[in-house]
């Protein structure tokens, strides 16, 4: 039952292992050209600050609040435009502005203009959201979870893939990754211009409304749905708790365990490898077996003790071990988007997308500050203890209020998923 107060009518017939294949490939080739950067921008940024590594991690952190400005004000145009115009011309708008938006990086002349093409990279970068509304759109239900994890799998390559290669490539120049992340862009607008069906049908569009196109907009509109802006808030709090593992890693493990860049590498392919092997074989089976609810609150629990572990393990070895536990977290996403998209109406799908989006970019600005600076105060002795591990026990604990909030939003939701219809 979708809630939304308007029909929901079924997916478009047609070949949807095909679309979900192709769908599956566009956001691996993103998120491949996304990933390519990130060895390198650091050092670009560093170049155009005259060697000032300090100057240059400042404006890093600029660079990446701005970005996620961005995605927070312009996710839900780009959602409310799908839900409009159709998901296929907004998917390979994004592909194409982010292929010429990374040959303008790559030409960069000066810190401002690359700074100008991490904004236009930010409002570009709609790809993903876009392509959990095309998944809702060509998914019965049933098996949305399933689709969702494929799509996680592809996040989880992408990011595991290039920054190694991006690494080798910036090895021959700094810009050389940027060029390759072009390629890579524009090859797939090309893919999609020839490939790419439109999934969603003119019956379920719905006129462009710059009241809901905007956040505050969005999140109005959700709240008038049962139990909705209460699982956008659970994909929120998630979100959150994992920019703790972003934000801090590395200063983490240099200062607690003297790891080299190296072996820090090798521990985030290890994540990585855990992202794809859950999310892209196991959640279907086990959304199948215990339902989504019962799914998300696994992956909720999984979370809460792997951040727990992460910052009481006295060794690097006893941090590897914790891994598999921390792992159990990408059981999240894919159920909780099945759920939300059962909330609202086909024709709401590309906003609802657009809305976690933002909420994504906005924890992009909170957590970086937010986890950076709780590292930075418990690294100092507070009667005689210092607490090193202190950003992940504040992991644990905004997790530990997401499934409180699961529970409650979720408390009418059937224990195991209905079966799927014959045929």
């Amino acid at each position: 039952m979708s809630g939304a107060g308007a029909p929901v009518s079924p997916p478009l017939p047609g070949p949807r292992r095909a679309t979900v294949a192709f769908i599956f490939v566009t956001v691996l080739i993103d998120v491949l050209a996304i990933g390519l950067i990130i060895p390198v921008l650091p050092r670009l940024v560093e170049h155009f600050m005259g060697g000032d590594t300090a100057r240059a991690a400042s404006m890093l952190g600029v660079f990446g609040s701005a970005w996620a400005l961005m995605q927070f004000l312009c996710s839900p145009i780009s959602g409310s435009l799908s839900d409009r115009f159709g998901r296929r011309p907004v998917l390979l708008l994004s592909c194409l502005g982010l292929g010429l938006d990374y040959v303008f990086m790559a030409l960069a002349p000066s810190l401002g203009w690359l700074f100008v093409g991490r904004m236009i990279s930010g409002i570009t970068a709609a790809s993903f959201s876009t392509a959990l509304a095309y998944i809702s759109d060509v998914t019965p239900p049933e098996k949305r979870a399933a689709s969702f994890g494929l799509l996680g799998a592809a996040f989880g390559a992408g990011f595991v893939l290039g920054p190694a290669v991006g690494g080798l490539l910036g090895g021959l120049s700094p810009r050389a990754p940027f060029w390759a992340s072009a390629v890579l862009a524009l090859l797939n607008f090309g893919y999609g211009l020839f490939v790419l069906p439109e999934s969603l049908a003119p019956e379920n569009r719905r006129a462009f409304d710059w009241r809901r196109a905007n956040p505050v907009g969005a999140l109005a509109l959700l709240a008038r749905r049962s139990g909705l802006l209460e699982l956008v808030s659970v994909y929120g709090l998630y979100m959150l708790a994992h920019m703790a593992l972003q934000s801090t890693f590395v200063l983490y493990t240099e200062h607690r365990y003297a790891w080299s860049a190296r072996t820090v590498g090798l521990m985030l392919a290890g994540v990585g490898a855990c992202t794809i092997v859950v999310q892209g074989a196991l959640v279907g089976p086990a959304v199948k077996r215990l339902g989504e609810r019962r799914t998300l609150l696994l992956g909720l629990t999984g979370g809460t003790l792997g951040f727990l572990a992460y910052g009481l393990a006295g060794t690097g070895a006893a941090l590897m071990a914790s891994v598999p536990i921390f792992g159990l977290m990408f059981f999240t996403g894919p159920p909780l988007q099945g759920l939300l998209a059962r909330r609202v109406a086909p024709n709401e799908y590309g906003l609802l997308q657009g809305t976690n989006a933002s909420v994504m970019g906005i924890t992009g600005i909170i957590g970086p500050v937010l986890f950076t600076q709780v590292f930075a105060y418990f690294l100092k002795p507070h009667g005689g203890v210092a607490i090193p591990g202190a950003p992940y026990f504040c992991g644990s604990l905004l997790l530990v209020a997401a499934i409180a909030m699961a529970l409650h939003a979720t408390r009418h939701e059937p224990s195991a998923s209905a079966p799927a219809p014959p045929g």
